[in-house]
């Protein structure tokens, strides 16, 4: 068996990659996972913060009229949502940060399975609440005629604007909780696989 920058050649022209190989994927997706995590968890708390701290007040017919994020029920399920993606994401910095630092933690499969099932919890929950406030979001902008639903964000314009910023941040961090969920589960099942290793060690 001949090899060429550090990838074997099998007789039947399979490629067969070396330990060091691996060592450097493993490497390049414990850094991917962590700039993740970083990402979600800043993003979360930006997003939370400009939905919860949002209000505007209007004067209608001598009546002063605030708007604020409790008014609608989607919102409020955004900014949870994203409190607890921000904190999810903390812990789970701490314990890839942690990994790096002793260059190796122990990580059997019941732990990789209660990863693989936080992220593919917290994906599918940002997902929800992203969908529920956009939705939420475009009856705000574009009103419906069939239900007499005014536009409320002609009257409430920054409202709407910042409350849009918020939404844009939630569908970052739930685009990103999709991917983690991918690099997990790829943690998840190399440990079943041929070439897990014997120490069962990983990040």
């Amino acid at each position: 068996m001949s090899s060429y920058l550090g990838v074997g050649v099998s007789p039947g022209n399979v490629p067969v990659y070396h330990g060091s190989n691996l060592k450097v994927i493993d490497r390049r997706v414990r850094l991917a996972e962590l700039i993740l995590r970083c990402l979600i968890c800043g993003l979360s708390i930006l997003s939370a913060v400009l939905i919860g701290t949002d209000s505007q007040v209007r004067e209608i017919f001598s009546i002063q009229k605030k708007a604020k994020f409790t008014d609608m029920k989607a919102l409020v399920f955004l900014v949870i949502a994203n409190g607890l993606a921000a904190a999810y994401s903390l812990v789970q910095v701490l314990r890839c940060v942690l990994g790096m630092i002793r260059g190796s933690v122990l990580f059997n499969k019941p732990l990789a399975w209660v990863i693989f099932s936080g992220d593919q919890i917290m994906a599918y929950l940002t997902l929800a609440a992203v969908a529920a406030a956009a939705q939420s979001g475009v009856f705000a902008k574009l009103g419906q005629t069939e239900l007499q639903w005014m536009k409320i964000c002609n009257m409430y314009l920054k409202f709407c604007n910042q409350v849009g910023e918020g939404i844009a941040g939630a569908l970052v961090v739930s685009i990103a909780m999709v991917f983690l969920s991918a690099i997990s589960a790829f943690s998840l099942f190399r440990l079943y696989g041929d070439n897990k290793g014997k120490n069962n060690e990983s990040w």
